[in-house]
């Protein structure tokens, strides 16, 4: 697939161009979650009006704790999301066919974060402790790397308790859990803004342990890339918004503003958005767009390695699973 795309995309590029005065090109990008530095690179791209130089109309729709960007583009109510990579390859298994095109995230931020106070200090320690974890598809590494460690998740003698963590630190912050979820870009500050020290703390970075994930990929459907019109549009589009995040890393007070004016909730404090984007830029860093299938392997072991009966990892070697095609007409 990845030759027929390259192939056809430069004949699509050589053939359309930009021509003065032709009009933008529609495209609707679903986030993952709410409008943050997360998401810099695309706001940024919009804001600085690099999409519209490469002839691109582009439609930002901020996530949300009740929106699936998997379910959003399996019904047509977007051209390209961002998700993590788990989700996206789940979701493929079970009938939606997503590809990753880019990938701007190189490390991920997901990290458990536990009280020193508890006893814990290494993984060893772990046992007779409740764990505060996030589901919806973010709970596979935990669950990986608690079969490496051969512990029971269940709560019984030698293992280790379990709490569905909401998407805050508040279970760590009231006592509820020794140890949470957190991103290095969001929780994790919010821990610290609760007056807890950082020498009070010990971080676990999934990625550190062996069983990190690809985080906020760029993602597609698959019979949409047999367009040679399709993977022009993506190509620019992923062009545009690597600019946009390598504008964010060397302007992160600027990009924290930027997401500020495009936050619509009024939600988000332009200091958190500092704090944020000095944590993301670390994450997007040495990334120009282009997946490293190192990377992919990592994440795919990670994904069948997993146990969890509330919602399964993949079962098989997914195939397919990504492109490098867009990135290669991107970054030329």
């Amino acid at each position: 697939m990845k030759n027929w795309i390259a192939g056809s995309l430069a004949l699509a590029t050589a053939g359309t161009g930009l021509a003065s005065g032709a009009a933008a090109e529609e495209l609707t990008l679903q986030l993952k979650w709410v409008t943050q530095a997360q998401f810099a690179g695309y706001y940024v791209a919009e804001a600085k009006g690099f999409y519209d130089d490469a002839g691109l109309d582009v439609t930002i729709k901020a996530g949300g704790p009740d929106i699936a960007p998997e379910q959003v583009i399996a019904a047509g109510g977007a051209d390209v999301i961002t998700t993590w990579m788990a989700a996206a390859l789940a979701a493929r298994e079970r009938g939606v066919p997503l590809v990753n095109i880019a990938q701007p995230f190189k490390t991920g931020g997901l990290q458990l974060t536990c009280l020193k106070s508890s006893g814990i200090e290494s993984p060893e320690d772990f046992p007779g402790h409740t764990l505060g974890v996030w589901f919806f598809g973010n709970e596979y590494p935990f669950y990986a790397w608690m079969a490496s460690l051969g512990l029971a998740t269940d709560g019984s003698e030698g293992g280790v308790t379990v709490i569905k963590q909401a998407f805050s630190a508040d279970p760590l912050i009231q006592g509820q859990a020794d140890c949470i979820s957190t991103m290095t870009y969001n929780e994790y500050g919010q821990v610290l803004d609760a007056g807890i020290s950082e020498d009070e703390l010990v971080n676990f970075n999934y990625l550190d342990m062996g069983f990190g994930m690809l985080e906020d990929g760029l993602y597609v459907l698959e019979d949409k890339l047999e367009d040679p019109a399709f993977a022009d549009e993506m190509a620019r589009f992923v062009a545009a918004s690597m600019k946009g995040w390598k504008y964010a890393e060397e302007n992160p007070d600027e990009a924290a503003e930027i997401i500020i004016e495009f936050d619509e909730t009024g939600a988000q404090t332009l200091e958190h958005q500092q704090y944020m984007m000095g944590q993301v830029a670390k994450l997007t860093a040495g990334s120009n767009g282009a997946l490293d299938p190192a990377d992919y392997d990592q994440t795919v072991a990670t994904l069948l390695s997993a146990v969890s009966e509330d919602n399964p990892a993949i079962t098989k070697q997914p195939e397919g699973a990504y492109t490098m095609a867009i990135t290669d007409v991107a970054l030329d």
